[in-house]
């Protein structure tokens, strides 16, 4: 994957397809510490401690369409390539928490890539979902709510459709900002 974001996108889904109804994104840009940090957490299915060990090898997966699992083991390449590590905390039947830290300055760590697209595209596809986002970088902070999001604008009188542009338009002046 050619950016961060697209690994956020993969374990959004892996959370989607294990169940879960809530999740969390934050992305934290620590210039003084030089730290990139990114955390995922969902209310999905959990792993048991025996997976949990284990998703990080590439030949497991819990899936039965394919024999290989790539999202958690790529990410935790690309974490440790910029001197950072991938952690997973998950207790089966609450849920999982992926955090991926980077050395932000690492002359090998990936580019975050577009997060507002990534964000966009699993609002889009997952209108039922709550999703939140949270990005803090050079003392900006922006915080996404799917669900108040779209209560917000259901109570405007906006279909599924504006209130999609609606979010596209407030992705894309945060993705403005995140990068000032």
């Amino acid at each position: 994957m050619r950016d961060l974001s697209l690994h956020i996108l993969d374990i959004a889904e892996n959370s989607i397809n294990a169940g879960a109804r809530n999740i969390e994104i934050g992305i934290d840009e620590n210039i003084k510490k030089d730290l990139l940090t990114i955390n995922i957490s969902d209310d999905g299915k959990g792993m048991d401690a025996d997976m949990k060990e284990k998703v990080t090898d590439p030949f497991v997966t819990s899936r039965t369409t394919r024999r290989v699992g790539l999202g958690l083991p790529l990410l935790k390449l690309a974490a440790e390539i910029a001197n950072g590590k991938l952690m997973i905390e998950s207790v089966k039947g609450k849920g999982t928490k992926i955090t991926a830290t980077f050395q932000l300055s690492h002359i090998d760590r990936k580019p975050i890539g577009k997060v507002s697209d990534t964000i966009l595209t699993l609002v889009a596809g997952n209108p039922e979902m709550d999703i939140k986002f949270r990005h803090k970088r050079n003392g900006y902070k922006f915080d996404f709510c799917s669900l108040e999001f779209y209560e917000k604008m259901r109570s405007e009188g906006l279909n599924s459709t504006e209130i999609l542009m609606m979010v596209k338009k407030h992705l894309n002046e945060y993705n403005s900002k995140i990068k000032s």
